[in-house]
This record gives C-alpha cells, structure tokens and sequence, in this order.
C-alpha cells in the first residue's frame, strides 16, 4: 500500500473523509498525540486498526467526536459529565459513558462503556466535520512504542499500512488524554493526562480518585477499562529504568549505572532535566525538560524515547518527576515505558 502524507487543506479533508466512509484508516494530529483513526460505526474498519498497530484486541478504543449531538447515537451521557464538558471540550479530556448498541464491541473490547472524546486540535476537528463520523482512534503507533507527536514518528510506524496521513506539525500536549471514568461510583482517573485530578474535581466539587493501576501493572484477571493500561506501552527497544531519591543521590547514581553499563559494552544513557544535563555529559544525557516544568517533560517525552531508537540505545536510566498534576501523567507513561522497573537512590 502506498501511504500518502499530505498537508492540511479541503482537498486532504474530502480525501480523509472517502477513505473513513469506505472503511479505510487515516493518522491525524490531535492536541494530545497522533491517532489512528476509521469509522467508529464499522465493525471491519475497526478491527483494522489493530491489524495495524498489531494491537491486542482486548484494548479498548477511544470514539472522537466534532459535536455534541453525535453523542446522542453513541452513549448515555452521565449528568456531572456536561459540566466537564463545559469546561475542557474541545480539549484532553476522554470521558467514560454507557455504550449504545451502535457502538461495535469491537471498539469497546466488549465493555458496556465507550471512552469519548473531543479533540482541539483545528485539523482533527476540520476531519472530523469533513466526514461527520464518530472517528475510533488509538494512537498511531505499532503496539506498545512510544505514541507518536510527529507526522514523522506515524510514517515510521505506518508506512504502507496505511493509506493516509494528515501532517499537522508537533502535537502541543505530547501525552494521550486524561481518561475519567464516571460510570462506576466517585470520578475516577484511569489513565492520567493534561487534564488533571486537580483541574477535574474543581469542577466537579467532589473528590476525584486515581486507579491504582495508574503507577503499577494490572493484576492478573484484572479489566483494562482504558487504553494503555494493560500492556506494556510506550516503551523503546532499550531496557529503561527509573531512578528515584533525593537529588543529590539520583545524579552520582545515573552516572555511575550507566558507565558501568559501558563498561559492560552496551550502548548506554540517561535521561535528566535540563539543569543536570553538564554534570552528566559523561553519559549521553538526553534532556526531557527543566524538573519545574512537567508540562514541557510531557510536551518532549515521546519523541525523546523515540530518538533512543534512532540511536540504537540499550539501556537506559531515567530521572522522575513527582506524581502530581501533570507529572501524574509523565509518571505514568515513563513507568509503563521502564515495566515499572524502579531504583531507589
């Protein structure tokens, strides 16, 4: 298959739009990250994107939408959800909602609820309209890599897998959305993103709660109710370990783990903030962003992890950030990423 990329413009929304209703899959710019998208109404475009991504089917699917009203033949919308609404859509924030028969278990991975969400991002949203589809979308990566923020990561992932794909320019976010479950008691986070715990119960006025599966693997029979908790995901090829402690612990630590790594002859770095990247210039630092701000590690994570790839990296050590607000989210990819694998300095 020949995978076209192509800037944004009316001619590339009519064309995206052709390939969604004759059942074909296109790779779009979100906010958030880039996702993989087909026709969230066709059972066989659907399985499609996990023939793709080479995605375990058990792994449930977020449906994007352009208008409210599209809700109405997908899901019933719980009360305290339209405040939220109100608030962060269009935006990163994925809600949890009771599926309507229309939704194939195909997207849902046989669950009575659908993840929905609004994107808003222009060239989602001017897609979205194009077509007038509910749009399924994980991200547009092979299965567990780290999700792709460039045009550049899905083409080398998707090319000759897919038909299209839309190049949007960098994705602002650089983590997947928040993902709220409102369906079953009190809010609950289940995967953590820009939108956070804080952010949510402002509005909501309430308590919001975080799944323990958030900063830990799912126990065995345990329900992946939201993408990216199951597996292990955004992971590179090397083997990532985390280092946490007290500063002046971590950064002695990085630098000796990762020499003796070369010492052992692999191909060995560290990723660190901005302010410890000279006191470990020995170690090939790779700078995720200044510790002060969590919203520029998640803006960089991605394409970070994706460049340890490029440089055929083996192993890698990696500093935390604390688990809250959006270092949440950074924390939750980065354990996934290290299969929680952990050092305390």
């Amino acid at each position: 298959m020949n995978t076209q990329l192509l800037s944004p413009g009316t001619d590339t929304y009519i064309l995206a739009s052709d390939i969604l209703k004759s059942g074909g899959l296109v790779a779009f710019p979100t906010e958030t990250v880039y996702g993989l998208g087909s026709n969230a109404l066709d059972r066989e475009a659907v399985l499609s994107i996990f023939a793709a991504k080479g995605r375990p089917a058990d792994n449930p699917l977020i449906v994007h939408i352009h208008d409210r009203k599209q809700l109405e033949s997908i899901c019933e919308v719980p009360e305290r959800a339209f405040p939220l609404m109100d608030a962060f859509w269009p935006g990163p924030l994925t809600i949890l909602c009771v599926r309507k028969p229309a939704i194939p278990d195909e997207v849902t991975a046989g669950l009575p609820t659908v993840a929905v969400r609004m994107p808003s991002h222009p060239v989602a949203r001017a897609m979205l309209q194009a077509c007038n589809l509910p749009v399924a979308a994980p991200s547009a990566n092979s299965s567990g890599r780290p999700s792709p923020t460039t045009a550049a990561h899905v083409m080398e992932d998707m090319n000759g897998k897919i038909p299209l794909i839309i190049d949007g320019g960098m994705c602002d976010v650089g983590l997947e959305s928040t993902v709220l479950d409102l369906c079953h008691g009190d809010p609950v986070i289940l995967r953590p993103g820009g939108v956070t715990r804080e952010m949510i119960s402002s509005v909501l006025k309430c308590d919001v709660s975080v799944a323990g599966s958030v900063l830990r693997p799912l126990r065995e029979n345990e329900k992946a109710l939201s993408p990216g908790m199951r597996y292990r995901h955004y992971a590179p090829k090397a083997v990532v370990t985390l280092v946490q402690g007290p500063e002046d612990h971590v950064v002695p630590l990085l630098r000796k783990l990762c020499l003796e790594q070369e010492a052992r002859g692999k191909k060995a770095c560290v990723l660190c903030f901005s302010e410890h990247v000279e006191q470990l210039s020995a170690c090939h630092p790779h700078d995720i962003g200044p510790s002060s701000s969590p919203t520029e590690i998640a803006h960089r994570l991605f394409d970070v992890l994706r460049r340890l790839d490029e440089e055929g990296m083996e192993m890698v050590f990696s500093e935390v950030v604390p688990p809250e607000g959006v270092g949440l989210a950074v924390m939750n990819r980065l354990g996934r990423a290290a299969s929680f694998r952990t050092i305390q300095a």
